[in-house]
């Protein structure tokens, strides 16, 4: 609701204990009564600062708009603003936006940790073991987020330089690079292969294994065999400087 429509609203709620105050019948005298239902309009409404008012020696209510603060905010309706205790040498207006901006990472990141990561509460009752707790949430994402970094050839948009240069201002969104959007359309990567998010990447490698293989003949002879490897899954693992002795295919 803007903000002069609610003031107006207010109003007519306030104004019903002045009219109570005035009333030839029974009049309303009551200070105390007549605080608590002011403060019951207000306390609704959160538009105390557009008021100003007072209960007169005879115990009259009056009341009275504050026009310049309600035309401040009503100019601000639909207008989101950011304030910082930075100085301004130290972080100007486009970088404030740009750091609010950034909390999204962390809502991200607490998502990640119940989605892929899949940490669900535990009940701690001891001071370290919740410590501990935390702190291996924290570990298993800082692990995710450098897996994240280094796979980012086969996600579909992290060329994030290139949409932050085409950005016009820090308060617009950033547009999808180019190669974000040939990725889109094709569902493949400049090099040919599937694109894939976090998720479906981690478990691609799943079917890679190591087993030990004895002859039935021979006990005696033990040997390891390795599947190989897909093409993808080896460029998942050298993009996390993982060497293996695994054949590819």
């Amino acid at each position: 609701m803007e903000a002069g429509e609610l003031a107006k609203r207010t109003e007519r709620d306030l104004e019903r204990t002045a009219a109570a105050t005035h009333r030839s019948r029974r009049p309303l005298r009551n200070r105390m009564e007549i605080v608590e239902r002011v403060g019951r309009v207000l306390g609704r409404s959160k538009v105390a600062k557009h008021f100003g008012w007072e209960i007169t020696q005879e115990g009259l209510f009056r009341l009275w708009r504050k026009e310049a603060s309600i035309k401040a905010e009503a100019a601000l309706d639909g207008v989101d603003v950011i304030r910082t205790s930075v100085p301004e040498e130290q972080l100007d207006a486009p970088e404030a936006v740009a750091a609010y901006k950034q909390l999204s990472r962390v809502e991200w990141a607490f998502r990640a940790m119940k989605s892929v990561l899949d940490v669900r509460p535990i009940q701690h009752w001891r001071l370290p073991r919740i410590r501990a707790h935390v702190f291996l949430c924290m570990l298993a994402y800082y692990v995710r987020w450098h897996m994240e970094q280094a796979w980012a050839p086969l996600f579909v948009d992290r060329d994030r330089q290139q949409a932050e240069s085409q950005r016009r201002s820090a308060v617009d969104g950033a547009p999808r690079s180019e190669a974000a959007r040939n990725k889109e359309a094709r569902g493949r990567t400049g090099d040919g292969q599937p694109v894939h998010s976090f998720r479906t990447l981690l478990e691609d490698p799943a079917t890679l294994c190591r087993n030990r293989v004895q002859a039935g003949e021979n006990p005696d002879h033990r040997f390891w065999l390795v599947t190989s490897r897909r093409r993808l899954q080896a460029m998942a693992l050298e993009l996390l400087g993982i060497r293996s002795t695994m054949p590819k295919r």
